[in-house]
């Protein structure tokens, strides 16, 4: 083959040039362009997907001035600190700050997931995340308040979560930090159940003892001492019985509650005492009384020893019965008491180092066996 040579080079092939145009390299890989989302609400609830950030949301805005408007929000800049918002289809698109807004309602709520098979939907889980907010400007203006399901605090401000149509969707809330210098947050119904569950040997001791001289509550009084509804659950469930179905019974029909939480509050309306695990002081002798494996299974959790009696926590009064096998291991007449079930777990779980840390087969298998 032909060739030719350089002036100081090696000899190339005729038909090759030499370019002074620096190697260029092809793009192996495209960095992921970013895009920004609406934060999710702070807890397990299934929901249809929300709109992308650029797709039109029909939307309220309240002013500085506390004069409210309706229209479509087209896109939602938080770096920015700004969004672009038009009252009608037809009309102006504005940008506007951050600045000028108090607080952002997008009207069109997340709506829930019913699972399959089981037709009512999965409702926002009130008692336990349902709170009222209210959140102070740093002028003379009255505070933002309302009622939300968690909260996400970011660098531009705060995103809430509003339950509504009877908690099957939540509605989401922005309020920009230019709104707010402080925010506060009310208990739950859940932690405020909880402030009156027993948390001492002394309470629980008195609380067995009336056990069976307390009256009978009634179903709702018992479904708000455990934290399983919140008021206006139980006032609406109220407004609507009928003498066709209990009011139990319409609540787990509605998905307000499950049928294991019924179970719990007919437990402790008849006189079953409620212990919180997360302040009792649990003894380690009383765990010791019974075989790890059998506590894992049942889920029940020794508490004490009294008198030639062990106290024990379950979480639903199905598990009562069986707690009689426990005579056979320790010799010991067996009273049951209600505790969550997350706590007896959490417990069950605490102890597997101590009392039984000779069982590890035991330990590993924990949340296999706990059921």
């Amino acid at each position: 083959m032909p060739a030719c040579a350089t002036e100081n080079g090696p000899r190339l092939p005729a038909h090759r040039t030499v370019s002074n145009q620096p190697l260029r390299f092809p793009t192996l890989l495209d960095e992921a362009t970013y895009q920004w989302e609406w934060p999710a609400p702070p807890f397990s609830w299934r929901h249809l997907p929300a709109p992308a950030n650029d797709v039109a949301q029909p939307c309220r805005i309240e002013s500085e001035t506390g004069t409210a408007v309706e229209g479509e929000m087209l896109s939602f800049e938080p770096a920015g600190r700004r969004l672009a918002f038009r009252m009608r289809f037809d009309g102006q698109v504005v940008s506007l700050p951050f600045s000028r807004i108090r607080r952002l309602t997008l009207t069109t709520p997340l709506q829930s997931v019913a699972p399959i098979g089981s037709p009512p939907v999965e409702r926002v889980p009130a008692a336990a995340q349902e709170r009222e907010y209210a959140l102070q400007s740093s002028g003379s203006a009255e505070p933002l308040i309302g009622r939300t399901a968690g909260h996400v605090e970011a660098a531009e401000g705060m995103y809430l979560f509003t339950p509504v149509e009877e908690e099957a969707s939540l509605q989401r809330v922005f309020v920009p930090r230019s709104a707010y210098v402080q925010c506060q947050f009310g208990p739950s119904a859940e932690e405020v159940a909880a402030r009156l569950w027993i948390a001492s040997p002394d309470e629980l001791l008195a609380a067995i003892e009336l056990q069976h001289r307390r009256p009978v509550r009634p179903i709702g009084e018992s479904l708000l001492a455990l934290g399983l509804v919140t008021r206006y659950q139980l006032d609406r469930a109220l407004a609507r019985q009928s003498d066709d179905l209990p009011l139990g019974e319409s609540l787990v029909a509605a998905g307000v509650i499950s049928r294991a939480d019924l179970q719990t509050a007919i437990a402790h309306k008849m006189g079953y005492p409620l212990v919180d695990l997360t302040r009792f002081p649990i003894e380690a002798a009383a765990a010791s009384k019974l075989p790890q494996r059998f506590a894992l299974s049942y889920r029940a959790m020794p508490l004490m020893l009294d008198k030639g009696r062990v106290v024990v926590a379950v979480d639903k009064p199905s598990r009562v019965v069986m707690l009689e096998a426990i005579h056979a291991f320790a010799q010991l007449k067996v009273v049951p008491v209600l505790a969550p079930k997350m706590q007896i777990l959490l417990a069950l779980q605490g102890l597997s180092g101590n009392v039984w840390s000779h069982n590890v087969t035991d330990r590993l298998a924990f949340f296999d066996t706990a059921v």
